[in-house]
């Protein structure tokens, strides 16, 4: 890594820690030489919005052109923000009044309820959790506010809900994106029965969004949902995991019991452990230490948090080598055996047949071969 690379690192990682450290921020914005490297990884890492204001709160010494980049960026997403929160207050509205449960997550509502500032954090998509039963009326209502479908359709025009978590929609007049999803996801289709609003709905919160009061994620449920997300997009953003870190720093009250019997219940045991244990290392989040002891002993997830943390910028997004597939590594030990004994993985197919031709009546044979032939082919990469 070039050295100037290796600054906007350093100052990336400084910026992340939580409580902020405002000496030694200014202490490495002084030795940053290249401030373009700075703002182009803080834009590829989606904390830009963090970093100006973590710059700007810090008194730190940064060049005039560099500091107008910054503030471009940061009042350009800034904007960004301010135009989907009003949106989102609208269409959670017009749901209210047509009868239509909806708990808004991530985004804005995130900026508002971890980070105190809904212009605090970088600003994406309006996401929306729902129901099924409820998809068609809520996607009337969001065409009559001049949204167009993004999902494939079948023949009649309507989207298809095979393989799909969400239906995505698009309004041209602004460019805001909603997505409404009644369905989370890990790997191999944990959560393909729909869980909706009957797993958040009971425990919901409110947040205050643009002056007004949203329906919001318990914070245990908050958790979950973002180490789920983190874990499945292999924590290759830094923004990530600050948005974990940033959530257990606004939520002393949090309940670790009710947090870990869900993460257990629904498969999610290591993926809460490896969000939570790198937040600790790359942001200095403070765990509990009953807490910690209990997600550290979660062998896959130490070794995890690890890997992503120490190559968060060199090589970002890079699962670890070794012949345990990644997405294998985050499943409990119950969803690893569904997935091997499931007739996809021990079914043989071409690859298997080329490493050793049988005659046709020694078929059965491969369903032998194909666990080995797996194997190696994991061990060799």
């Amino acid at each position: 890594m070039a050295t100037t690379e290796g600054e906007a690192c350093e100052l990336l990682r400084a910026i992340a820690r939580r409580p902020a450290d405002s000496e030694h921020v200014c202490a490495i914005a002084e030795q940053v030489s290249d401030w373009e490297a700075v703002a182009e990884l803080a834009a590829q890492h989606k904390v830009s919005p963090m970093v100006y204001l973590s710059l700007m709160a810090s008194g730190a010494a940064v060049p005039p052109a560099a500091e107008a980049r910054l503030r471009a960026d940061y009042e350009r997403n800034a904007l960004h923000n301010l135009v989907n929160a009003a949106e989102l207050v609208t269409v959670l509205g017009e749901f209210n009044r047509a009868g239509i449960e909806a708990i808004p997550f991530k985004g804005v509502v995130l900026g508002a309820s971890a980070y105190g500032n809904p212009t605090a954090r970088h600003g994406g998509d309006l996401d929306v959790l729902i129901r099924w039963k409820d998809v068609a009326r809520a996607a009337e209502v969001l065409v009559e506010r001049g949204y167009t479908w993004q999902t494939p359709t079948q023949g009649d025009g309507t989207p298809a809900r095979e393989h799909c978590r969400e239906y995505t929609f698009y309004r041209a007049a602004d460019g805001v994106v909603l997505e409404l999803r009644w369905q989370f996801d890990l790997v191999y289709g944990r959560f393909r029965r729909d869980i909706g609003l009957d797993w958040a709905w009971p425990l919901r919160r409110t947040a205050v969004l643009a002056g007004a009061e949203v329906p919001d994620l318990s914070r245990e449920i908050a958790l979950l949902v973002l180490c789920m997300h983190g874990s499945r997009h292999t924590w290759s953003q830094l923004v990530w995991i600050c948005d974990v870190a940033q959530l257990l720093a606004a939520s002393p009250e949090l309940n670790w019991d009710v947090a870990m019997r869900d993460a257990k219940r629904l498969g999610l045991w290591c993926a809460l452990a490896l969000g939570v244990l790198l937040a600790r290392q790359v942001c200095g989040a403070e765990i509990p230490r009953d807490v910690l002891r209990r997600l550290e002993r979660v062998s896959s997830a130490r070794k995890l948090a690890k890997h992503f943390g120490d190559n968060l910028f060199a090589t970002p997004g890079l699962g670890p080598a070794g012949w345990i597939p990644y997405n294998v590594q985050l499943l409990d030990v119950r969803d690893r055996l569904r997935l091997l004994f499931s007739a996809d993985i021990l079914r043989p197919n071409n690859q298997d047949r080329s490493v050793v031709a049988l005659p046709q009546w020694l078929d059965p044979l491969y369903y032998l071969i194909r666990p080995f032939r797996v194997l190696r082919d994991r061990s060799a990469r």
